[in-house]
């Protein structure tokens, strides 16, 4: 990459942000899709509830499994192809869940994870490249991302049954999306960028090298605990508003509303962290508004319920966009973003695919949500002073020089 910048136009800005909004929206409808539609699938396939469980667990796991391939595939053939790549691999991953045997919806779900982890590494890579307010542009990502989120486990059952291919037609719905992506991202990606940097000219190293460094050993376990949060609570919210005697029709919309206020949250916190030198404010704005949800949670879920769920989901919006941008802020080049985002995204989705089972566990000792909520009230502690060593001005020693780029 070279060291002068150039100019987009109006119009290509207005494509560059639709390519990035286009490439999220795609991150998390592939995976939150089976949810819904799991009593059908079950009964159509005769799946046992731990097989069917595995179907909502494997796509996390990939998160984390496939996460440090991102950085070598990106020195290999570039950020745009292998983004471009991975948006392929999903819609074939989509297409093969379409067809029967079983063994083709666990082969499909394993290479959409796949794809979807290389995705997520590689984005704010690309923003850290391409935009001199990457705050701007990761928040449009991340409020992105819970956009698809929310929008993927509202619409797949209604998806099902216009179609009217059942279970199969609302997890395949998700392949238009994935099409219309890539067919956006390939004139778009890398606009306003006349001159590449030589293969040669992109840093290697081992990207576990990185955390000899403690700044980096922080994002990494800020964004691993927020991924507990999100996935842990995500997984069992409904089960714990019906025992609090919330009904079952209104758990699923309190779920959305939780995702609708992380929208807002992910778009706000990159936006305001960009402009600031340290983001210690906002890790304790995050801790604040986590106390507030899981306390109300905790103590009195049954009342002031829509509360409570919007400060987790504004929370957890927040905190995991926070760490998004964290890795884009603390990282001198992109490919050191790559690099960092790799290695922390695989060690927490991988932490965060324990969450869920953890509770569920523990509700199940237990008998109630007293303890699994006071469990995920404790990992606020580490969480927070983790997130107030990686808020710190400071970036990574590489021995990399900070590259100009477009600005957008």
């Amino acid at each position: 990459m070279d060291g002068s910048g150039t100019t987009r136009s109006r119009w290509a800005t207005l494509l560059f942000g639709a390519a990035v909004v286009a490439v999220a929206l795609n991150q998390r409808p592939a995976v939150v899709a089976v949810a819904p539609l799991l009593g059908e699938l079950r009964d159509d396939t005769g799946l046992s509830p731990a097989m069917a469980g595995l179907l909502t667990t494997l796509p996390v796991l990939c998160f984390g499994a496939f996460a440090p391939l991102a950085p070598r595939t990106a020195r290999r053939v570039g950020l745009e192809t292998a983004v471009a790549a991975s948006l392929l691999v999903l819609a074939a991953g989509i297409a093969l869940r379409l067809f029967p045997p079983v063994a083709l919806l666990y082969a499909g779900s394993l290479l959409a994870g796949a794809a979807i982890a290389v995705a997520n590494v590689l984005m704010p890579a690309y923003v850290k490249r391409e935009a001199t307010r990457p705050g701007v542009v990761m928040g449009l990502y991340s409020a992105s991302l819970n956009i698809g989120a929310a929008v993927g486990a509202a619409a797949t059952v209604p998806f099902a049954a216009a179609v009217g291919w059942g279970w199969r037609g609302g997890l395949g719905s998700w392949l238009v999306l994935a099409l219309a992506a890539l067919a956006l991202w390939l004139p778009v990606a890398g606009t306003g960028r006349a001159h590449r940097a030589a293969r040669s000219a992109v840093p290697g190293g081992s990207s576990w090298s990185l955390l000899r460094q403690p700044l980096a050993r922080q994002v990494t376990l800020f964004i691993g605990l927020q991924s507990v949060q999100f996935y842990s609570l995500g997984a069992w919210l409904p089960t714990l508003l019906a025992d609090a005697g919330v009904p079952v029709s209104e758990g699923g919309l309190l779920l959305g509303l939780s995702n609708a206020a992380g929208a807002v949250g992910a778009l706000l916190a990159p936006a305001q962290a960009g402009r600031m030198r340290h983001q210690r404010p906002l890790v304790l704005a995050v801790l604040a508004t986590y106390v507030a949800g899981l306390g109300g949670l905790l103590l009195v879920p049954g009342q002031g319920t829509l509360v409570w769920v919007a400060a987790f989901g504004l929370a957890q919006g927040s905190g995991f966009a926070l760490a998004l941008t964290l890795i884009v802020l603390r990282s001198p080049t992109p490919l050191t973003a790559a690099r960092l985002g790799g290695v922390a995204q695989c060690l927490g989705y991988l932490l965060a695919a324990a969450g869920p089972v953890v509770l569920g566990w523990l509700y199940g000792l237990t008998g109630g949500w007293t303890t699994p909520l006071l469990l995920l009230v404790a990992c606020l502690v580490p969480m927070t002073w983790a997130g107030w060593g990686a808020a710190r001005d400071a970036v990574l020693a590489t021995g990399e020089q900070p590259r100009a780029v477009s600005p957008v």
